[in-house]
């Protein structure tokens, strides 16, 4: 799906994505990522959601975000609270939903001045 252009167009925005991939700024990435506003994309060592550790979010709370968008792939799933307790402590909440839903989300709160950080699972979607 390809999304309109706005006036964001100094942050790191999703221009488009699809079952396989994301675009920011119109570069693709088909790997795993954590994507936040005034950042270049990081890689993010995960593949599937089977794998997410307290480690994964624990390097997601070191950008200091107000919140997290976690993006589970094709199908929307929920993390377990004990992987992220360091976010958590620190008051920084944890949405989960499908990678679509993520990718406008990110877009509306990054819009709204939000330091949100968008950490998408692209790799093997098996739920």
């Amino acid at each position: 799906m390809k999304l309109h252009a706005n006036n964001t167009q100094k942050y790191q925005t999703i221009t488009a994505y699809d079952e396989s991939g994301v675009e920011i700024n119109a570069v693709r990435f088909n790997h795993s990522l954590v994507v936040l506003p005034e950042t270049p994309p990081v890689a993010w060592p995960v593949s599937s959601f089977d794998e997410l550790a307290p480690a994964h979010f624990e390097a997601i709370q070191a950008m200091q975000p107000q919140v997290v968008i976690l993006g589970t792939g094709n199908t929307q799933r929920f993390v377990h609270p004990r992987l992220v307790s360091a976010l958590t402590a620190v008051h920084v909440g944890v949405e989960s939903m499908d990678n679509h839903a993520a990718c406008r989300t990110y877009n509306i709160l990054m819009a709204e001045g939000r330091k949100v950080a968008l950490a998408l699972i692209i790799g093997n979607q098996a739920a």
